[in-house]
């Protein structure tokens, strides 16, 4: 084929899951006459409860669906409001009303969702060909050429076995963890956080609401009854168990687990992961036991995290979603991650578009991506262990939520993702913040190594915390302008730092041979005094205590 017969487009995203036709979607959104096309391996439309991991969003991920696309009407209709995460140190109890739950007890007011991938993917490659994206399916990448300096990159596919070829500015990969781009450039790095995964989904509600008939428990939640709506944990040492709700009526069940403490050849075909479960949850194994025809899938991955040396180039390439890094599901922040490459990545088209080098600033932006990734990191590695600790893993969660909604939400509610600006004034708070995590995580595995793990049968109430409640409303209040935005950071990085110290001297309190040099010293260090009122923050220990 002569380059004259070639046919020439803007954009190629190579992949049509969710990673790559959300991008397609925001450059159609943000570039009027942009030309987007997708290719995508899989024929569509995909399955219901399709065999994909990922269904429960966060913060970043949601709002990045429904208000940054505008796509909250088939959110609303179409998929499951979620109801927060919700965690049980349930390990080989059957009484899951007699152990520690932490969770809310009320929705909190910014929405999360749990999404049914297959509904949802069908949903996004119909709106992108709406909005004018060509959207190619049974689609074979078989060739790439990079050649930036000569217009154009050139990739070749086929298409029910003919033979296609295209030429394109820009080359995004979003091909999930074939990482065409990927394993072409070199670019696959290995991280420190080893544990393994195994799910799958059977064809019918699983009723965690229905496994008590106290009606104290039952009515620690409003309204009553809508527990199985939340991302449920049960949780031991090493390993967690999700049970997630899917819209197609079918509920997604995976482990998670420290390979040290759980190998994954004790539960990676179905009836290894039922014998599993019938030793350490067993409650669900009742729950599943007679399900065992309805199962639809089953899959597992080893080590599935890992990270990726470059994903945003100035000449003109980039990788989204798993075809770049991919971090844990515990806190899904798989939507989040592709929410903001999505948004580096349009900032980069824009700038390129506009006749602007992106040299310097696709360098810049995956500093701050890799700088995220490593901060999110941190919150896993070497934290399995303590998975199983009801003294501990409330606080960590409680920690982790604060830094979460204090930090990384801050900058992606308020779209000051790509404001160089305020990023480099806030430069010396968001680098605070993240040493401070990485002392946090240590200290409280420290703190887990010599807690007594009790397991009172009681609710740690997320919503009975007014800092912690308002802290995350106060993501869907905009700021006005740069100066309101950094003051509210600053705020937020003061909390973080009271809510630190509050942590360092419950566990001391309790466990006097805890001293932290490298926490006590970020904690000496000269910054804003916090507005937080200390007493509202220490309802956390008192709820623990009780």
């Amino acid at each position: 084929m002569t380059d004259a017969a070639l046919d020439h487009h803007d954009v190629i995203i190579m992949g049509g899951g969710l990673a790559g036709l959300t991008l397609a979607l925001q450059l159609k959104q943000r570039f009027e006459g942009i030309d987007v096309l997708v290719l995508e391996r899989r024929a569509h439309p995909v399955p219901h409860a399709a065999h994909k991991v990922g269904e429960s969003s966060v913060e970043i991920g949601a709002h990045y669906f429904d208000t940054v696309l505008g796509l909250k009407d088939h959110l609303d209709s179409a998929q499951l409001r979620k109801f927060g995460f919700r965690f049980f140190f349930s390990e080989g109890r059957r009484d899951i009303d007699r152990v520690t739950e932490i969770g809310a007890s009320r929705v909190l007011a910014t929405p999360s969702y749990q999404i049914d991938r297959g509904i949802f993917e069908n949903y996004l490659g119909e709106e992108a060909a709406a909005r004018g994206v060509r959207f190619v399916d049974n689609a074979l990448v078989r060739s790439i050429s990079l050649d930036a300096a000569a217009g154009g990159h050139r990739i070749g596919w086929t298409e029910n076995g003919e033979a296609h070829e295209a030429e394109c500015r820009w080359l995004i990969d979003a091909c999930g963890r074939a990482g065409l781009l990927k394993r072409k450039l070199g670019l696959a790095e290995p991280n420190a956080h080893d544990a393994n995964a195994v799910w799958f989904r059977i064809g019918e509600r699983i009723a965690i609401d229905d496994w008590s008939d106290d009606p104290d428990w039952r009515a620690r939640c409003e309204p009553e009854g809508r527990r199985w709506l939340s991302t449920n944990h049960l949780c031991g040492a090493g390993y967690w168990v999700w049970l997630i709700p899917l819209a197609s009526g079918s509920h997604s069940v995976g482990i998670v687990a420290d390979p040290k403490l759980h190998p994954l050849d004790t539960m990676d075909s179905f009836d290894k992961a039922m014998d599993w479960f019938r030793t350490y949850q067993p409650r669900l194994f009742d729950a599943l036991d007679g399900k065992r025809h309805l199962l639809q899938d089953f899959m597992f991955f080893r080590k599935f995290s890992y990270g990726c040396k470059q994903v945003f180039s100035g000449d003109r390439w980039a990788l989204t979603g798993e075809a770049g890094l991919f971090l844990d599901p515990f806190y899904s922040p798989g939507s989040d991650f592709i929410a903001m490459s999505n948004t580096f990545i349009c900032d980069l088209i824009g700038h390129d578009r506009a006749g602007r080098s992106v040299d310097a600033r696709a360098q810049l932006y995956d500093q701050i991506y890799h700088s995220f990734y490593e901060s999110t990191l941190a919150l896993y590695q070497d934290q399995y262990p303590l998975f199983g600790d009801p003294e501990v893993l409330p606080v960590k969660v409680i920690w982790d939520y604060t830094y979460y909604w204090g930090v990384l939400s801050q900058l992606f509610f308020q779209e000051r993702l790509t404001d160089l600006a305020s990023l480099g004034n806030l430069r010396e708070e968001l680098q605070h913040c993240q040493q401070l995590n990485i002392a946090m995580q240590a200290f409280l595995r420290a703190w887990s190594a010599v807690s007594e793990r009790a397991n009172p049968p009681a609710m740690l109430d997320q919503a009975s915390l007014p800092w912690f409640a308002e802290l995350n409303a106060s993501l869907r209040r905009p700021c006005t302008d740069s100066r309101e935005f950094q003051a509210r950071v600053r705020g937020c990085v003061a909390q973080l730092r009271t809510l630190a110290a509050q942590i360092r001297d419950e566990a001391q309190r309790a466990h006097p041979q805890l001293q932290d040099a490298a926490l006590d010293a970020l904690l000496e260090q000269n910054m804003p005094a916090t507005p937080v009122d200390r007493a509202q923050g220490a309802m956390l220990f008192e709820a623990s205590r009780a």
